[in-house]
């Protein structure tokens, strides 16, 4: 039992790392109460146990508002999505599980502390790939100053691998192992020689962001929908034009906050063609395009100043129950979305010529994943956008923790980031991943923010995630090692019978 209670408690550090709670400094320690039960515990299947408890609960306490989209916006009811978040919660649980499995064996050798950090990374990267991803642990250093040096070089596991790294060291103090084994922390004040993130600059140029504060329950009747998008054009232009400051060059509206059709509604496309046409700028908007088969796709839209569509991006990592219900649970009628069918999935990240420069565009849950958006910039966007609509996590702590994974990706590409929202929070995130300008959430307005076009790439950028390989072959050749017998020992004597040690 007392295992079990140090791994909810390592649980409970963790989820106050993040926002609501944001007690970021128990990021470097939060692994220490595990690290020492799973240390302790010789059973294999015990140590899996204990790791997917810790996994569990604190799933359940950072994403909470899970089971509120569930049974809000997904018509679920509150039993069928109470029972959809404990598996939920218990499935994501696993990857701590596998954690704490290979954990308690490589908190054994003198290595541990770059092992076991290297097995972290590597099992948080899988998030993705498997399911559902959302805050990796180095996102709790995105206010922290000298760990953030490292995320234009590593991305945010470079971060995760320095927590993990101290909350090793720290157990091995605890458990009273030599002092040399601590030693593989020397290296770390060496981030002090990496560049300063870049400094508090202003923007040379404008853009005009959009919160539409539309309400997520709103039941759409053509006159509704009609003056909904009246109202959203006079205010973008009210921002637009609005005197003694210089003019945005593009203005953005978020994702699909309304039943928006830019290709297929010709009332809603004069509108926006207008608006960027009385405006004399770009206007980037979220709309439903359709593929060739008709499946709904979520875009966005950007129009030229004439007036004109210039590409259109359709996001490529759609939202599980949100915008796809994934294999076995197909079942499922309902989802969040109000689409009829699945969304389909884009093909291909796009970057826009805008004039003499180029933007990506990223959509929403799309943030989650670095290697991913620095993709946008790899192909040349100087600048990029995220057009969110969060009004699905209610007044929960998910929006304050989307805009830190948002501001994580302005720090690994070192790039201004635009984030237009429905109903908050809409900001300007400058390239050290700061926040410079926000509106508050739950208002109608439109933001006016400075930002400047970049075209250098960080060594993040053009090679993703080559940290988070490194640290899968480390975490292999650990595992390996450690399978092998302990160094000094040979096998047992035919003659003598028992064990010998080797002088």
């Amino acid at each position: 039992m007392l295992k079990l209670l140090l791994a909810l408690v390592s649980a409970a550090l963790l989820i106050f790392c993040f926002p609501r709670f944001n007690a970021v400094w128990f990021a470097p320690v939060a692994l220490v109460p595990l690290l020492l039960a799973v240390t302790r515990e010789r059973r294999p299947w015990r140590r899996f146990l204990l790791g997917w408890s810790a996994g569990a609960v604190y799933w359940c306490g950072v994403c909470y508002w899970v089971e509120i989209v569930l049974a809000v916006h997904g018509d679920m009811g509150t039993g069928l999505a109470r029972a959809m978040f404990v598996l939920f919660c218990v499935a994501k649980g696993l990857h701590m599980g596998c954690f704490a499995l290979l954990a308690g064996i490589l908190m054994r050798r003198w290595w541990a502390v770059p092992a076991v950090a290297a097995w972290w990374v590597t099992v948080e990267v899988t998030h993705g790939p498997l399911g559902f991803a959302w805050l990796a642990l180095g996102n709790a250093g995105v206010d922290m100053g000298i760990p953030m040096r490292l995320a234009p070089y590593t991305g945010v596991y470079g971060l995760s691998f320095v927590f993990v790294m101290m909350s090793a060291a720290l157990a091995l103090a605890i458990l009273r192992r030599p002092r040399l084994e601590l030693l593989w922390l020397a290296p770390l004040p060496l981030m002090l020689l990496l560049p300063a993130m870049p400094g508090d600059e202003p923007g040379r140029e404008a853009a005009l962001l959009v919160q539409s504060n539309i309400s997520e329950t709103q039941e759409w009747t053509p006159e509704i929908l009609s003056q909904t998008v009246r109202e959203q054009s006079a205010l973008t232009l009210r921002g637009a034009l609005q005197p003694g400051v210089r003019r945005a060059s593009i203005l953005v509206w978020p994702e699909v906050p309304a039943p928006y059709y830019y290709e297929d509604d010709a009332g809603f496309r004069e509108y926006t063609d207008s608006l960027a046409r009385m405006t004399q700028a770009y206007l980037l908007l979220g709309t439903v395009a359709h593929t060739a088969n008709r499946a709904p796709l979520n875009s966005a839209e950007l129009i030229s100043p004439a007036g004109a569509a210039v590409s259109r991006y359709d996001k490529v990592n759609l939202v599980p129950f949100g915008e796809f219900v994934p294999w076995p649970f197909n079942f499922l009628a309902s989802k969040v979305s109000s689409e009829v069918g699945d969304f389909a999935a884009g093909k291909q990240v796009v970057v826009s010529s805008t004039g003499r420069h180029r933007i990506g565009t990223f959509i929403c849950y799309e943030s989650v994943f670095p290697n991913f958006v620095r993709q946008f910039p790899a192909g040349g966007a100087e600048v990029l956008f995220n057009i969110s609509n969060d009004g699905w996590f209610g007044q929960s702590a998910a929006r304050r923790q989307h805009l830190n994974i948002v501001r994580m990706r302005a720090a690994e590409n070192r790039r201004w980031i635009l984030r237009s929202t429905n109903d908050g929070i809409t900001a300007a995130i400058d390239p050290a991943g700061r926040l410079r300008s926000t509106l508050p959430p739950n208002t109608r307005a439109a933001l006016y923010a400075g930002f400047t076009y970049i075209s250098e790439q960080t060594v993040y950028t053009r090679f993703g995630d080559w940290f988070a390989a490194l640290c899968a072959l480390i975490a292999t050749l650990c595992a390996v090692a450690a399978a092998l017998p302990a160094a000094g020992t040979v096998p047992k004597r035919t003659d003598a019978g028992g064990p010998c040690r080797l002088p």
